[in-house]
């Protein structure tokens, strides 16, 4: 039997007095017009720290040292299509810049939400990464379920 080789994700929760900074997907194909973390893959070569670094920089300007990150969160996640995923959510201690739209061709905007109380539109995968964070849980496990 082939062995199992999930996706590594990367997602960034920047919280500034309760809110969390989501971004409006569009133009992408997929899950467009719903909110997301600043996230994605890892590159060849790449640790999680270096991905969640970069993918942040690209995606909202930031600038973010590797002692300023945390891991919060890891997810085994299946997504409704089946694909398996990793999903390493980091917060961030503190950051250079201001959060900007630095994808407009993949990003409609970026917002603030309360992370007690996200919209509805939220991906599910990253909403139940932020749930668990607050709740500070470190690991949890996602569209495994078996039948009894």
């Amino acid at each position: 039997m082939p062995q199992q080789q999930p996706v590594n994700d990367v997602m960034l929760i920047l919280e500034r007095d309760g809110a969390v900074c989501l971004a409006e997907r569009q133009g992408t194909g997929y899950a467009d017009g719903l909110l997301n973390l600043p996230s994605g893959k890892l590159d060849n070569d790449e640790d999680v720290f270096d991905a969640v670094i970069r993918e942040a920089f690209e995606e909202t300007g930031l600038v973010i040292q590797r002692e300023a990150l945390r891991v919060v969160h890891v997810m085994h996640f299946r997504n409704p299509e089946g694909e398996p995923r990793i999903g390493w959510f980091f917060a961030a201690r503190h950051w250079e810049g201001e959060p900007q739209n630095m994808e407009p061709h993949k990003c409609a905007g970026l917002s603030w939400h309360p992370a007690d109380h996200l919209p509805d539109n939220t991906v599910p995968y990253n909403a139940l990464g932020i749930a668990h964070w607050r709740k500070g849980e470190q690991f949890s496990v996602h569209g495994w379920e078996r039948s009894a």
